[in-house]
């Protein structure tokens, strides 16, 4: 088991250092802003849609280093998916890091690194700020989506 969690832990470090998809999306068709008062983590979420899919996924921002790797790997896991199947994606991704049994976790796949954020409930925030941000973009939210 603790080669697993070493695993994860690299995973995380890894998109951390080296963040996916990080930057502004010059053709994005919707975008939001997200905002964590607590720890002061910050994102911007740029979305390319497409026929209802989303072609192409950015961000920007500054924060924690779950904060970070969570949107980065976000990216990754969502560019070409349907609204729908983002909201089922992020259900399963805030049950991993709330604690609450996830039957479908395999679908995650990297995404499953999160899992030990459930052991720290303040990081939670931390953790799904891009993905609440993501939601926001979907609906055009022109408001910054806030933790709190």
């Amino acid at each position: 088991m603790s080669d697993l969690i070493e695993l994860y832990q690299e995973v995380i470090l890894d998109h951390t250092k080296s963040p996916r998809n990080f930057g502004n999306l010059e053709k994005a068709t919707h975008i939001a802003e997200g905002h964590n008062p607590l720890c002061g983590d910050q994102v911007i979420v740029f979305l390319e849609m497409a026929d209802g899919w989303i072609k192409n996924i950015r961000f920007e921002g500054k924060g924690c280093a779950i904060s970070t790797a969570s949107a980065s790997m976000m990216t990754e896991v969502l560019k070409g998916k349907s609204p729908e199947e983002i909201y089922s994606t992020f259900e399963l991704f805030h049950d991993l890091v709330t604690g609450k049994p996830a039957p479908k976790v395999d679908e995650l796949g990297k995404l499953a690194a999160f899992a030990g954020v459930a052991a720290f409930p303040v990081r939670v925030k931390c953790a799904t700020l891009a993905w609440h941000t993501v939601k926001a973009a979907l609906k055009k939210q022109h408001r910054p989506v806030t933790t709190e």
